[in-house]
Parts: structure tokens; sequence; C-alpha cells
């Protein structure tokens, strides 16, 4: 098949692109140029903006196209616009920021939890543009971010037929090390860490890069996959206290970990979001449908996020 990925050169991005290629695909990567990623040989490399695609990314209309960027309703539609008729189907990634569970979380919404862990059909997110507030200036893409109204502009029409996977938190190499705050206290030998009360015993399906990129590899190879919407990451989230555990484990760390409120944390450490709402998905749906497995074992997994995160203590 020839396959045209927009953006993909970060995290996930190069695995699927390898992925593909090794598996005999006709890749194209557009992208902005603002990250590199080293890419096999054969696979043709154009460089643009994501909003105003050339002529040449046409020249040979894909039977796929994935979208790794997709981050406002504008660029949907845009998308929409631009690959109708062009490419036979469409794989989309979004998140799991979609959730009515996460507006909760973030405390742009109120209620109760809903039940986990959370299905495709669990309720969506009923507030708009979450990180609004984190953008740096009007026009930064933060301020129109929203992938619940993205969803909605690819999964209610039948031009290009659209499947969406729901990402959940990647972990690999550049990520915004998102462990990093604890694991530095291990990793220079402290012998006490200190952690959020209900962060601790809070739950967040994670997925490491390579597994993730699996599940787009699988997306693109299957066309019954188009007009479905599926949850990816590994099959049981645990607490978070029991992620640190493992990590520590796994770096040989034999101190103690403390479950302490917010108060008695630095003000920088302290995280003013409510943990009764959980972010755990059900990932049976891909794993039933599309045959996804994780690529990496748990064990190689745990050790290698170690060590994109020890290179940072160094």
């Amino acid at each position: 098949m020839r396959i045209l990925i927009l953006g993909g050169t970060i995290l996930t991005g190069p695995c699927v692109v390898r992925r593909l290629h090794s598996l005999g695909h006709d890749i194209t990567v557009f992208h902005r140029g603002v990250h590199e990623a080293e890419l096999p040989p054969g696979v043709r490399h154009l460089h643009g903006d994501l909003a105003l695609l050339p002529r040449e990314v046409f020249d040979r209309a894909p039977d796929v196209v994935v979208h790794m960027w997709a981050m406002t309703e504008m660029a949907a539609e845009s998308f929409l616009e631009r690959f109708r008729g062009v490419a036979r189907r469409a794989v989309v990634i979004s998140s799991g920021d979609v959730y009515r569970a996460y507006g909760r979380l973030m405390g742009l919404e109120s209620g109760p939890p809903d039940a986990i862990p959370l299905t495709e059909d669990a309720p969506l997110r009923e507030s708009r543009y979450p990180y609004r507030k984190m953008a740096p200036n009007p026009d930064h893409w933060k301020a129109q971010y929203d992938k619940v109204l993205v969803e909605h502009v690819l999964v209610h029409q039948a031009d290009l037929p659209t499947c969406v996977l729901r990402f959940p938190a990647v972990v690999g190499p550049k990520e915004y090390r998102r462990f990093q705050r604890w694991l530095k206290p291990m990793l220079r030998g402290d012998m006490e860490l200190r952690i959020q009360e209900g962060w601790a015993s809070w739950r967040w399906t994670h997925g490491f890069h390579e597994d993730v990129a699996e599940a787009v590899v699988l997306a693109v190879s299957n066309s019954s996959s188009a007009g479905r919407i599926y949850n990816v990451g590994e099959f049981y989230a645990p607490t978070m206290a029991e992620r640190l555990a493992e990590l520590a484990r796994a770096a040989d760390w034999r101190g103690d970990i403390f479950e302490v409120p917010a108060s008695e944390l630095d003000e920088t450490d302290r995280m003013p979001h409510n943990f009764s709402h959980h972010i755990a998905y059900d990932t049976t749906r891909v794993r039933t449908e599309l045959g996804y497995k994780e690529a990496v074992p748990h064990e190689i997994a745990l050790a290698r996020t170690l060590e994109y995160e020890r290179v940072s203590v160094r």
C-alpha cells in the first residue's frame, strides 16, 4: 500500500514508519521539519506546513493517510477537505483526554467518577479547549486544541472512512519524562521518596512507544478498522504508586516511598487535580478486533523507560 504519514517524527511515529516499511509498504512522511528522525532508506521524506500541504504530497495518491498531529477542529476539517476522494481511508491519533473523566480530573467539569475501565463508549468531555490556559498566545495550537472536536469532524462522515486511535500516556524516548520528578531522587541515591496522596492511588493507562506504534500499524493494515474507535494501551492500569514501585525495583532502589498530603510537598510538586477520576482504559476492543498485543516484553519496556529517565540525571 501507499501510505502517507503526517507528522510522525517524535515518539511513536518513527516506530510506525519503520514497521510499515519493513512490511513492504510505500511510505511518505510529511512534517514541519521541527524534529527529525532516522528513517529507513527508501522512505520518501517531505517538509512543509501541515496546514498548507503542497501539491507534491498528492502526486502519488495514498491508499491510507495517517494523521499523527490533528490537534484542532480546523485541522480536522482541513484534513478531511484535502483527502476526501484522494485517500481510501485514514487513521487519526486521538487521546484519552476526550473522556468526561479527564474533564472532571482537571476540574473543568463536576460530577461523580465514571466507572472504570473506560470503554470507547464512555461519556466524553463536555467542556472545550482543555489546554487553552497553557497557550502562550491566542494563536498557539493549544488555544484551539480539542480532540473531542477532532473526533466529531472525522467520525460523523463517510467520505474518508477514518479509524480513531485514543492513545494512552506514551512512555519512550523524546517524551517529556513524566516520571522524572520521582525518579531523580531514586537515581541520585535518596532513601526516601514522598508522593502525593490521591495521586498515589490514581490509575492512568500508559503504553510503551513501540507497543503503541503497533496499534497504528494494525489499524493501517486492516481495512476493517475504518469507522472504528479504539482505546490503545496496557491491558491493566496499575496505580501510580504501583508504577513507581516497579521502577524502583528495576532501578534496584531500596528506599522507602511515603504517601503524604499535598500540603507537605514543595509547592512546585503539588498537583491540584481531582484524582478520584481515573483515566484507565478498557483495551479489549483493539485486542479483539485488530489482534493488538504488546510488542515489547514488560520487563524490557520498564528497563528502557528507566534508562531514558536515567540520562537526564547524569
